[in-house]
C-alpha cells in the first residue's frame, strides 16, 4: 500500500530530519579530521619524533597563551618567542597557577597563525592531549616539544612564512573522579 498525501508528506519530512540529524552529527568529526589533515584553521600536526632533516634556514615561533572567561588559573607562556633552524626540535615551556583554594582541571585548546602553517607545525609532546589539574597554590611549568616541518620551504605559501605564533586557550573541565573527593573536601574546610 502506498502512502497517499499527509502521509506522504510527513515521510518524507521525517526522512529530511533524520539525514539532517546524521549530518550534523557526523559534522564535528569530519571538520575535526579534515582540520588535522590539512592544517586548516592553524590545526596542528602531530608526530612521534623529530625531523630527519634540519635547515640551515631559521623561523621565529611565537608563544601566546590566554584563557576562558570564567577559567580562574593564571597562564603564561615562560618565553615569549624562539628561533629554531626549520626541522630542529625546539622545546618550549608555559606556565600554570591555580591561585584557589580547591582543585580546577583545565583543557587547552590550540592553533597556529598563519593558517597556512599550521600543516607544518609538529608537535612531538604537548601538555594540550590531555587534561591538567592543579590542586590549590600549584605552579607547574608545562612543556611542548615540536619542529617545522622542513616540507614548508617548498611550499606554494608556506615558503612566505617567517614567524609562526602558537597559542593555547585552557578552559576550565569538570575535576576527574579522584579529585572530587579533594574539592568537597576544599569547601567544608572553608565554611
Amino acid at each position: 500500500m502506498a502512502l497517499q498525501g499527509p502521509q506522504k508528506t510527513a515521510a518524507q519530512l521525517a526522512g529530511v530530519v533524520v539525514v539532517m540529524g546524521a549530518l550534523s552529527w557526523a559534522s564535528v568529526p569530519f571538520y575535526d579530521w579534515f582540520c588535522r589533515v590539512t592544517g586548516f584553521g592553524g590545526v596542528t600536526g602531530v608526530a612521534t619524533g623529530g625531523s630527519d632533516e634540519i635547515l640551515d634556514q631559521t623561523i621565529t615561533v611565537r608563544f601566546d597563551a590566554s584563557k576562558e572567561r570564567d577559567m580562574p588559573w593564571e597562564f603564561t607562556p615562560v618565553v615569549r618567542e624562539m628561533e629554531v633552524r626549520i626541522g630542529e626540535t625546539g622545546l618550549a615551556f608555559y606556565e600554570a597557577y591555580n591561585p584557589t583554594d580547591r582543585p580546577v582541571a583545565g583543557q587547552a585548546s590550540y592553533n597556529v597563525t598563519p593558517y597556512t602553517a599550521g600543516g607544518f607545525f609538529e608537535k612531538i609532546a604537548c601538555f594540550c592531549f590531555e587534561e591538567q589539574v592543579l590542586l590549590p597554590g600549584e605552579r607547574v611549568q608545562m612543556p611542548v616539544t615540536f619542529f617545522v616541518d622542513p616540507e614548508i620551504v617548498e611550499d606554494r605559501d608556506g615558503k612566505y612564512v617567517h614567524t609562526i605564533t602558537l597559542s593555547y586557550t585552557f578552559y576550565e573541565i569538570d575535576l576527574p573522579e579522584g579529585y572530587a573527593s579533594l574539592e568537597t573536601q576544599a569547601k567544608i574546610t572553608t565554611n
